[in-house]
């Protein structure tokens, strides 16, 4: 409920905000978010591969992925300052995706850099308590006999450095990446102060594989937006 709320709320901001936007295509939306959205680094790579598994033990790649849209971010369970944020972040935009159709080829993915202490009981609790829905959510892990700092490489071939500290506490950014269907890398939404609906209508862009500018005969995917909590 707490994220269903959030995300009521960051609707409704970005609506009163862009009541002139009228973007469809991954063009359109790049141009947008060039101009309105700080915190947007539009990327077209191919995204690091991994090979991890998940909080029940099951083996996970990133070629699992292909054919959905990807949200990725990077957090360990102990971090008290921004990965708790983060979390819910990640919460308040998977309630607003899963309240459209494109809902079924989105997949929400963090991996922890802290995979000693993060063991699969950890995982799921972690993302039960910040509202994470597992439906379309996993949290993954490196297996045991992998060392250490497994995914802390993974996050560093993703641009995002998390740096080893006392008492097991870890310096980093904050990241989102977005993935596309193809596994490539197309945005690093940076930090905690981005809008949410801009990296929502982001991936409706890349969901609905439009490239080309066209008439907005139909309401504008802001409007449905804005409609979706009346």
């Amino acid at each position: 409920m707490r994220a269903l709320h959030s995300a009521a709320l960051a609707i409704a901001a970005t609506v009163a905000s862009f009541t002139s936007v009228l973007a469809h295509s991954l063009e359109e939306v790049h141009q947008e978010l060039r101009a309105k959205e700080t915190y947007f680094q539009p990327v077209d790579s191919k995204a690091p591969g991994y090979t991890l598994q998940d909080a029940n033990g099951r083996l996970v790649q990133h070629g699992d992925f292909l054919g959905k849209v990807v949200i990725l971010n990077f957090v360990y369970t102990s971090c008290t300052d921004v990965c708790p944020l983060h979390a819910e972040r990640i919460a308040d935009l998977q309630a607003m995706i899963n309240q459209r159709p494109m809902k079924k080829i989105v997949k929400f993915v963090t991996i922890t850099t802290d995979p000693k202490r993060d063991t699969g009981p950890v995982l799921r609790d972690y993302g039960e308590a910040h509202g994470l829905d597992p439906e379309n959510w996993m949290f993954l892990t490196s297996a045991p006999e992998e060392p250490e700092d497994t995914t802390r490489k993974i996050a560093e071939a993703y641009g995002l450095k998390f740096t080893g500290g006392e008492g097991g506490m870890q310096m980093h950014g904050i990241v989102t990446h977005v993935i596309d269907q193809d596994g490539r890398l197309r945005a690093r939404f940076h930090g905690l102060r981005f809008d949410p609906a801009n990296l929502v209508a982001f991936v409706n862009a890349l969901t609905n594989r439009v490239q080309e500018r066209h008439a907005h005969a139909q309401p504008s995917f802001w409007d449905m937006l804005k409609g979706a909590f009346r």
